[in-house]
């Protein structure tokens, strides 16, 4: 759901999306903030949850609590058809080949965690390097930087240009043969570029390379097909795309799974155990020790299922055509300097006003019911490289619509008469 659609092209195919309809399956939405209608726009942050989502968690808790795997009772049994069945959902939304290649965790970060302190451990050594983007996130950083002084390798990065787009060429550049990894994010949640992550793929995988992807922003708007961007590593977020908190999902290739060595022990990622040995499970279960977040994966089942029920072109229409309708509104206003212009891109408004502190604006935003994120978005590298210390980040979920806009463009210039 990038901005590759025109403005005008957007709008003609966004006209059929009842978006009144959809919003109406939020509650949140209906709630007033200091008086005023919420406006919110912190998606990137988290997103808001549907009906359907809430009422799952409540009937999950309510008819259906119990331990999974190991229990013959009646409840058992029935909890774990409902957190299986959840990894079915996740299968098929991100077309993975199998349902064992999908992995339960707490969301991208620990899902990132995992790679690298399991296959990163076993296949980066002393002198090999690691690579990423200069616009990721700290989870796709910090994580990389401990296996890096683990182990004695190098974490290099590939540039971007001054409009947040990634540099292929260059990035081809770095890679060698001492390549054995590239973590790179599908979108940007700071300038809602799109990366080419099909084209890095291929040349990573020429040169001998794994590559992890980090999509927590490309879930809830793009169409994720694994297999069609051949990656090796897929991670996501549940509360990023409507689902609860506390729950997020690993995608591994079966057979790269396969050989990882688990990551905790305990519970449940055990086939056999005695003093003096231990017997793992198959994956995905050698992953997922102790109880999982059971309620948490049927939320986000519920989740994938409210997004099977909406009409994936016109969504991706309706959205971009508010992100357009966003980058024409806010380009209008004396003094805002629009962060990240990429050519595809999605989802996200970072944005500077002239002599106005990011937290100030958001901060009088707030007061008009409007909600957006300020400071350095878990991205202090991609700061240094835009040469800023923070943006005021507006950012776009399935609800948002051109009156959120309109009411963030009428905060902006009461914003500006403060500081007047």
């Amino acid at each position: 759901m990038s901005a590759l659609l025109t403005r005008s092209s957007a709008q003609e195919r966004a006209g059929d999306f009842d978006i009144e309809r959809l919003r109406r399956h939020f509650p949140i939405l209906g709630e007033k903030v200091y008086g005023k209608p919420l406006v919110y726009l912190d998606n990137a942050a988290t997103s808001q949850k549907p009906q359907a989502v809430i009422d799952a968690l409540a009937r999950f808790y309510s008819k259906d609590n119990a331990n999974v795997h190991r229990g013959v009772h009646y409840l058992a049994e029935r909890a774990t058809e409902e957190y299986e069945g959840a990894r079915a959902k996740v299968q098929r939304f991100l077309n993975a080949e199998h349902a064992s290649e999908v992995i339960f965790v707490r969301g991208t970060t620990e899902a990132i965690n995992l790679v690298a302190q399991t296959y990163g451990k076993a296949h980066v050594g002393a002198d090999d390097e690691v690579r990423i983007s200069a616009m990721e996130h700290h989870s796709n950083i910090v994580p990389w930087q401990m296996l890096c002084e683990e182990k004695g390798a190098r974490l290099r990065v590939a540039p971007i240009n001054d409009a947040g787009e990634f540099l292929f060429e260059e990035f081809e550049k770095l890679i060698g043969p001492r390549t054995r990894l590239v973590a790179v994010t599908h979108v940007s949640n700071v300038l809602g570029s799109i990366n080419p992550i099909r084209r890095i793929v291929e040349m990573a995988h020429a040169r001998g390379a794994r590559v992890l992807v980090d999509g927590a922003q490309a879930a809830p708007h793009l169409k994720v097909d694994v297999q069609a961007l051949g990656c090796d590593f897929y991670t996501l977020s549940g509360h990023k795309m409507y689902g609860p908190t506390g729950i997020g999902v690993l995608y591994g290739r079966r057979e790269l799974l396969e050989e990882m060595p688990p990551w905790q022990g305990g519970g449940d990622m055990i086939l056999s155990v005695s003093f003096e040995k231990t017997v793992y499970n198959k994956p995905p279960y050698k992953f997922e020790a102790g109880t999982p977040n059971l309620a948490g994966a049927v939320g986000l089942g519920a989740a994938i299922d409210f997004l099977a029920g909406l009409e994936h072109d016109a969504l991706a229409a309706h959205e971009a055509d508010v992100l357009a309708y966003g980058i024409h509104a806010l380009a209008e206003i004396p003094g805002l300097r629009l962060i990240g212009t990429a050519h595809a891109k999605a989802s996200v408004l970072s944005f500077m006003l002239d002599g106005i502190h990011p937290h100030d604006i958001a901060t009088i935003l707030d007061r008009e019911g409007i909600a957006i994120r300020a400071g350095h978005h878990c991205a202090q590298p991609l700061m240094k490289r835009l040469g800023v210390a923070a943006t005021a980040r507006a950012s776009l979920a399935c609800y948002s619509t051109r009156q959120d806009i309109d009411a963030l463009v009428a905060g902006l210039w009461k914003v500006q008469e403060v500081f007047r």
